[in-house]
């Protein structure tokens, strides 16, 4: 394992029991959280994107103002859903953010999750093509996306413009040298797996997948990566790709600990049904003394063969805490799974 991050659904509940009770609240802990992150040690800072609901949900300013206030940490996100978005104006945005980071972004992508909301990216103003489904319609903007990001002109010049072009076929400005390649796809399939491997992007794996063997989900999970691995070598890519999984891991080493996260202790993996076709399988969480973690992970097959593990944190019950989280963490239990 090479490297460790947080994963943030950036919730808020106007509610007494929560420290984060308004979106000013849970953009400014985003930003807190991640300097705080960064000093005590850890790799990266993601945060999930949700439309029409309390959670967090446009990344860019949001990764844009952590990028400025920080120097090493990874920025990222898990995931944008590409049905929402206009390629081209996302790669200035992600360009932007990237330059501001000084090339620290990683920008996790895919078709996206449920939705609070019957046929959100609508109200966005997309529909799919005829003949494509809205999984197909995520896809084709993706591979907008992805091209934008190689670099070439594609836009022809006004032979009278405001200011002087270079010459040439035009691209979006500002560009951002690498981006391409700091670009993953976050696949709840072998078959999404493979095919994010073909288009050149880095894996993120998250808590839940098909329920495609009946195994174990780690078990799958761990399929999943090998599949992504090989399709990567047929591709025949020249660099060396990443691919990272989620876990809710919380350490215990104190009553307050126990209060909140005792009962986690003895859950396994849970099925369920995305849609009336799709069974999937969540991922087990993980609480226990740091001793047990180490040998519970240990047996974890997906992490031993991720490069980074993202964890899952409850942003609600403050900054604070979710520091004291990862901190026990990368103390007692992540050099024991090879962390650094």
């Amino acid at each position: 394992m090479k490297k460790i991050g947080f994963l943030s659904f950036g919730h808020w509940t106007p509610s007494s029991r929560s420290a984060t009770v308004s979106a000013a609240d849970a953009l400014t802990q985003s930003i807190e959280l991640a300097v705080a992150a960064e000093e005590a040690g850890v790799d990266g800072a993601y945060f999930r994107v949700h439309h029409f609901a309390r959670q967090l949900s446009a990344p860019f300013p949001l990764l844009a103002a952590i990028g400025a206030r920080t120097r090493k940490i990874e920025i990222g996100t898990g995931v944008i859903d590409m049905r929402y978005e206009n390629p081209l104006y996302m790669a200035e945005q992600a360009a932007a953010t990237d330059l501001i980071s000084g090339g620290r972004l990683q920008l996790g992508i895919s078709r996206g999750s449920g939705e609070q909301v019957i046929d959100g990216w609508s109200y966005f103003g997309y529909r799919p093509q005829q003949g494509e489904s809205d999984a197909d319609m995520g896809r084709r903007h993706t591979g907008t996306f992805l091209d934008v990001l190689g670099g070439e002109g594609f836009a022809r010049p006004n032979p009278r413009p405001m200011f002087p072009n270079p010459p040439g076929l035009l691209r979006p400005e500002p560009f951002s040298e690498g981006l391409r390649e700091r670009i993953w796809w976050g696949s709840g399939s072998n078959g999404t797996a493979r095919w994010a491997a073909e288009q050149g992007m880095n894996l993120q794996s998250s808590t839940l997948k098909d329920d495609e063997t009946g195994e174990p989900f780690h078990v799958q999970q761990a399929e999943q990566i090998r599949t992504y691995h090989q399709a990567w070598a047929q591709a025949g890519h020249t660099r060396s790709p990443r691919v990272s999984v989620s876990r809710s891991i919380f350490a215990i080493t104190s009553q307050q600990d126990r209060d909140f996260f005792g009962g986690m202790a003895q859950g396994g993996d849970q099925i369920g049904y995305l849609d009336e076709h799709t069974r999937a399988i969540f991922g087990r969480s993980y609480a226990a003394e740091p001793d047990k973690l180490i040998e519970q992970l240990a047996a974890d097959e997906a992490v031993a063969l991720a490069d980074t593990l993202l964890l899952t944190i409850p942003n609600q019950l403050g900054v604070d805490y979710c520091v004291h989280l990862m901190d026990t963490l990368l103390r007692e239990v992540a050099p024991a799974l090879g962390w650094r």
